[in-house]
């Protein structure tokens, strides 16, 4: 059983640590590999995933910032208000059902891919910069808002930020490496809360498994994202954000 368990972990993670690399999006499958298809207790499931999330943010930021597509003053900004969001949505989630704020969730994502799809490009170069991203109570607020929603669902905080963020038009490779370096802070936190309530002794060949695939997955994906052209790496957003958001809206709703 622990050889069957390492390997589907380690190809769960290899696989989402692709698609994480490529554009930001796919972490929220963990968790539902874990508690679905593995049946592990919730907390150790999150625990789990909050590590890969720690791991592939820093491999990822840093393949992204070595490439020139990071925006340090927005992820810092960003991060200032995460830490204390992320903190808050673990407490949310070991008092109270969270079934609510999903469904905002879901939708919310949901809505953001649905804007990215059908929004008219106009060119890389074109793309105008919302002025709300030069207020920095605007971005501490989306940072705390985001990380209490991602640190509560386990959805990991790319796949609210990317969209969003691509949605007020910061260039979506900026996105996708600022929204990696923001998971790192999410993380943190989360990991702190979901270890304390976590089994550590029935999931150390899992820990090993899940850091194994995401150091894989990551760096192999961070390299694909880079030869993938701007429109093409869009609609992959796109196609990902809106299938996840309602796969996940009808999971929650028939399991409700």
């Amino acid at each position: 059983m622990s050889i069957f368990l390492f390997c589907i972990v380690l190809l769960a993670n290899l696989v989402i640590g692709i698609f994480l690399g490529i554009s930001g999006i796919a972490g929220f499958l963990l968790p539902l590999i874990y508690v679905g298809f593995l049946h592990m207790p919730v907390h150790d499931s999150l625990a789990l995933s909050f590590l890969a999330f720690a791991v592939s943010g820093v491999l990822g930021a840093y393949s992204y910032w070595k490439m020139k597509q990071m925006d340090l003053k927005l992820a810092l900004f960003l991060s200032i208000g995460s830490l204390p969001g992320a903190f808050l949505g673990v407490q949310i989630n070991v008092l109270t059902s969270d079934f609510l704020v999903k469904l905002f969730l879901y939708l919310f994502v949901l809505l953001a891919g649905l804007s990215i799809l059908f929004k008219k490009n106009r060119g890389e170069t074109e793309q105008k910069r919302s002025s709300l991203l030069d207020h920095r109570l605007f971005v501490m607020l989306l940072g705390f808002l985001t990380a209490v929603i991602c640190a509560l669902t386990g959805a990991g905080g790319p796949i609210l930020l990317v969209p969003l963020l691509a949605s007020l038009g910061v260039n979506i490779r900026v996105a996708v490496g600022v929204s990696l370096l923001n998971s790192v802070i999410i993380a943190i936190p989360s990991m702190a809360g979901y270890f304390s309530r976590a089994n550590t002794d029935s999931i150390t060949v899992m820990i090993v498994a899940s850091l194994l695939g995401t150091i894989i997955g990551i760096l192999t994906g961070t390299r694909i994202a880079n030869k993938v052209p701007i429109p093409q790496l869009k609609l992959l957003i796109a196609i990902i954000t809106i299938v996840s958001s309602v796969y996940m809206l009808v999971y929650l709703v028939l399991g409700a």
